[in-house]
């Protein structure tokens, strides 16, 4: 990376640290090369990686890449509720105070958030794979 870049470490499905689903969250994508952030992917080692990025939809509140150590996912669900979670507690202000929407590789993802503050969404439906 050219810039060291400000990462967040999710402990995702738990409320008891070290005991949830790890990932790790950089919350300013924006300007990394594919190449960039699959290599960081690979140096957390974490089973996903997400990378924040701008919106590219003014409908939308902001978008995520997401990667494993060697590759580029179009969704996965902790992934989706943990760079969420690393959206609104750097800043994130969604358009709407009950719903956030996520722009990811498999399209928009709507988040609802609850009155205790829980994140939840219903997974879009999956692409078909040519064999």
């Amino acid at each position: 990376m050219t810039a060291p870049r400000r990462f967040a470490e999710v402990d995702v499905f738990t409320a008891v640290p070290y005991r949830g689903n790890t990932l790790a969250v950089v919350v300013d994508g924006d300007g990394l090369s594919m190449d960039q952030m699959q290599r960081f992917a690979n140096w957390t080692n974490f089973s996903e990686t997400t990378f924040l990025l701008p919106p590219t939809r003014p409908d939308v509140d902001y978008r995520v890449r997401i990667f494993t150590p060697t590759t580029e996912l179009p969704f996965a669900g902790h992934p989706t509720i943990g760079s969420c979670h690393a959206w609104l507690a750097n800043g994130g202000v969604p358009f709407d105070a009950d719903h956030i929407v996520q722009e990811c590789g498999v399209g928009l993802v709507r988040i609802r958030r609850t009155e205790a503050g829980q994140l939840a969404f219903a997974a879009p439906t999956p692409r078909s794979r040519s064999v």
